[in-house]
């Protein structure tokens, strides 16, 4: 019996010894030479070049997330928001205001190869937060002149930090859906983007998203076509820093009007076609034009016989009290249609305010009876109404006090005439 037991017990010790032989203990092969690979979050693929949205919150929720990398051992995690190094590691949990922020995760080994993944962080306001959006050009601003925002609940605005530095000068004025502040912007500033902080009475602090600081001659509307022999008009910043244009190999330097927002001058006789226009300033610095890639020095211009009666971005809406000058677009005088010949097309360049669910546009008299041939048209993209001007129609104008474009959730941008 003893021998039996003492035969079970080395059995036994045996099948232990077999089982720690057969067990695998797991263990990283990955090596500091691999390739760096972030395996988790997933990002989307940009679309049309734009960046995909990565994380959606609101202002009330730290932006988190924990990235999966390998060769893990050996790949260091670092954060950048809006080109700036915010942590190193492998997990982030920040606080940020309302606003759009550009997200970049770079993975890197020890010896240096590197990986990363792009998007944009969107953090929204809560409802009853000051809160600003973009309508068009306001966000160019320069310094020691005054500039606008546009939004939500401005009137709880007590100041505005731009840069560390504080705005002066703040007004606020009620217009419906484009109700503003109207500031002035701090000196100081170098060139720049910068982040804008609303501050209400309490001294709590809110986003309100970016403004770019220039203290360039920059055009950003009226500069891509021209009707020859005809007043050109452009409008944008540090106008009144120009000293000249050289257009279809002329040199113009005489203008009719010259502020720092508005410049005007008598466009050059040539013949219809594609001229580039380029400028110098005071200084001998290059007069620079907007565009939605990028500033540029040069601007082909179009040369058209369509004679372009006014060109801006007037918002129309139906919502606004009477004596709001946005209610209509009645900028064009009754005098300028007194001077069309019959059987001339108008055309209304239009575009949609995302803002706005529902656009309509329709076109009447100063006394708000519509235009004969005309009709109401409703749409949800950019685009051009055309108007045949009879006899009847501008007879129409003379009688009833004039042009007016009315409806809903639009914008005038040109209205010219051929």
């Amino acid at each position: 019996m003893k021998k039996i037991y003492h035969i079970l017990l080395i059995m036994l010790a045996m099948s232990f010894g077999l089982i720690a032989c057969t067990e695998e203990t797991p263990f990283s092969t990955a090596t500091e030479n691999d390739d760096p690979r972030i395996l988790d979050p997933l990002f989307p693929d940009q679309v049309n070049g734009e960046l995909p949205v990565v994380s959606n919150i609101s202002r009330d929720a730290n932006f988190s997330m924990t990235l999966t990398v390998t060769p893990a051992d050996y790949t260091t995690v670092t954060w950048f928001i809006d080109g700036e190094e915010i942590q190193t590691g492998k997990e982030i949990d920040l606080a940020l205001k309302a606003g759009t922020y550009h997200l970049k995760v770079t993975a890197t080994t020890s010896i240096g190869k590197s990986t990363y993944r792009e998007g944009l962080i969107q953090v929204n306001p809560l409802a009853d937060d000051p809160w600003a959006t973009e309508i068009g050009f306001e966000r160019i601003i320069t310094t020691g002149a005054k500039a606008q925002l546009y939004g939500n609940n401005l009137d709880k605005v007590n100041s505005i930090v731009i840069g560390g530095k504080t705005a002066t000068d703040i007004a606020y004025t009620e217009n419906g859906e484009n109700s503003y502040i109207e500031y002035t912007v701090p000196e100081g500033l170098a060139d720049g983007t910068y982040r804008i902080i609303l501050v209400d009475n309490g001294g709590n602090e809110y986003g309100g998203n970016k403004v770019t600081v220039t203290s360039d001659a920059l055009i950003t509307a009226g500069s891509e076509r021209t009707t020859a022999n005809s007043e050109w008009v452009m409008t944008g910043i540090n106008l009144n820093q120009i000293e000249s244009f050289t257009f279809g190999g002329q040199t113009v330097s005489s203008f009719i009007r010259q502020s720092e927002t508005e410049i005007a001058f008598t466009c050059p006789s040539l013949e219809d076609g594609e001229y580039t226009l380029t400028g110098r300033t005071t200084s001998g610095k290059e007069v620079m034009f907007y565009t939605t890639a990028g500033n540029i020095t040069e601007q082909t211009v179009a040369v058209s016989s369509e004679r372009v009666l006014w060109e801006g971005h007037h918002y129309v809406s139906w919502d606004l009290p009477d004596d709001n000058p946005n209610k209509t677009f009645n900028l064009i005088g009754k005098d300028v249609f007194a001077s069309i010949k019959a059987g001339a097309v108008l055309s209304i360049y239009y575009s949609v305010n995302s803002a706005d669910e529902y656009h309509q546009l329709r076109t009447t008299t100063g006394w708000w009876n519509d235009l004969p041939g005309t009709a109401v048209i409703e749409f949800q993209e950019d685009g051009v109404k055309q108007i045949q001007l009879t006899q009847e129609v501008l007879d129409k104008i003379q009688t009833e006090d004039g042009f007016l474009c009315i409806g809903h959730g639009y914008y005038v941008d040109r209205i010219s005439v051929q």
